[in-house]
């Protein structure tokens, strides 16, 4: 894949996060500066102008890793979110921080935190809280 797709974050998220990455220590570096750069480089709406097909924090989403060919549904969650169900990733995991913004649809290729490089595609968005009108959770 040579280019990333846009991304669309809302301001709500954007904040919660750079705040996240900026007062937590020992966050790894390569994970930090990847999600600070696809924060710069997203386009920033408020949550009630989110598009329904878009992942958010607190997304259900179904996804694929294409490298491996395995699919994962899981809710996209803040570190203080997870929990041992084995159905959240967290925004600080690999492919939790490739996966916000996108779309249906949308494949990114991403840094699996090793070293290596993972090829992510969103296949359906199950549930959005700012598509069931959850504009401030």
């Amino acid at each position: 894949m040579n280019s990333q797709p846009d991304i669309i974050i809302s301001e709500l998220d954007y904040s919660r996060i750079d705040n996240l990455l900026r007062a937590t220590p020992g966050i790894a570096t390569n994970i930090k500066s990847a999600l600070l750069t696809e924060l710069e480089r997203a386009e920033l709406v408020a949550p009630e102008q989110i598009p329904a097909n878009v992942v958010t924090m607190n997304s259900q989403v179904k996804f694929s890793v294409i490298s491996t060919g395995v699919t994962f549904t899981l809710k996209l969650v803040y570190p203080k979110d997870m929990d041992d169900s084995g159905n959240t990733i967290s925004i600080l995991a690999p492919v939790g921080s490739a996966m916000l913004g996108l779309k249906e649809g949308d494949e990114i290729d991403w840094q699996d935190g090793q070293g290596g490089m993972l090829q992510v595609r969103i296949e359906t968005i199950e549930y959005q809280p700012e598509r069931a009108g959850e504009y401030h959770r």
